[in-house]
């Protein structure tokens, strides 16, 4: 029914004579012309919206890579976010595009948002080596294998050892032990974690720190407050200071056989 038929139906039937004590039925109680604007209305809105849509839902035709790029070339990232950006840009999922690009080696985070009317950028930080692990892998600075097997492994960097699933460990003793062996004047440049549990400090000289796989923590409290004197005067002439005692420790020097600085009945090491 026509919008002007129903308008006359209804004042056809305004004047209609009801009997005595009926109520007015709920058609007759509709608003009508106040339904057919407001859906008038909601209508053109949709219109309006689809249109819009449609209108900003551009091709993607630039993908604009931004960051300080050492390890990772733009064009490889260009070549990822195709993969993805195969809709328009409006309704491209930028959460995939982030994913997709995070699985390229060297790239630790990366920001996607929407250039209009027909681009993408595409922010990246590039993970930065903090130290190496193993034989070929490189940790970042939190502790997180991001390649297990690089093909070049910068020398400088402290080389952490351990089983698999052990980096964050390692890398955590590597932190919390760094900083107070340099002000003893101590310089730490690897830690190692064996497959018994038993834990090890390289020196820049290779000197080695045997700390076990018990007490770790208060093993290398005493190092530094009771070896790392005595060590940093004579660190060329000593191979080894072994920690591995209830009381004391053993120092092993270079072409001479260990003095242990411990009482006599604390001669054997522990664990």
């Amino acid at each position: 029914m026509e919008g002007s038929d129903l308008l006359s139906w209804r004042k056809r039937n305004r004047n209609r004579t009801r009997p005595a004590g009926e109520e007015p039925g709920w058609v007759d109680a509709l608003n009508w012309r106040a339904i057919l604007v407001v859906t008038g209305v909601a209508a053109a809105c949709a219109v309006v919206v689809l249109s819009l849509g449609l209108a900003l839902d551009r091709p993607v035709r630039r993908v604009l890579v931004q960051g300080a790029f050492q390890r990772v070339s733009p064009p490889e990232i260009e070549s990822a976010v195709a993969e993805i950006a195969r809709g328009g840009v409006a309704s491209v999922d930028l959460e995939k595009i982030r994913a997709r690009v995070e699985m390229i080696a060297w790239v630790d985070s990366v920001v996607v948002n929407r250039q209009w009317p027909d681009a993408l950028r595409v922010l990246v930080v590039e993970q930065v080596a903090a130290a190496r692990w193993n034989d070929t892998g490189l940790l970042n600075a939190r502790g997180e294998l991001f390649i297990r097997s690089a093909r070049f492994v910068p020398p400088e960097l402290p080389l952490l050892e351990g089983p698999d699933g052990s980096e964050s460990v390692v890398a955590q003793l590597y932190l919390d032990a760094q900083g107070r062996l340099l002000e003893a004047g101590l310089r730490l440049t690897g830690v190692r974690l064996d497959e018994r549990g038993a834990w090890e400090l390289q020196l820049d000289n290779g000197l080695a720190v045997r700390l076990g796989r018990q007490a770790v923590t208060d093993r290398l409290d005493r190092f530094i407050r009771l070896a790392s004197p005595m060590v940093a005067k004579r660190i060329a002439e000593i191979s080894y200071v072994d920690m591995r005692y209830t009381n004391g420790f053993s120092v092993g020097w270079n072409g001479r056989s260990a003095l242990a600085v411990a009482p006599q009945e604390d001669a054997t090491p522990d664990a």
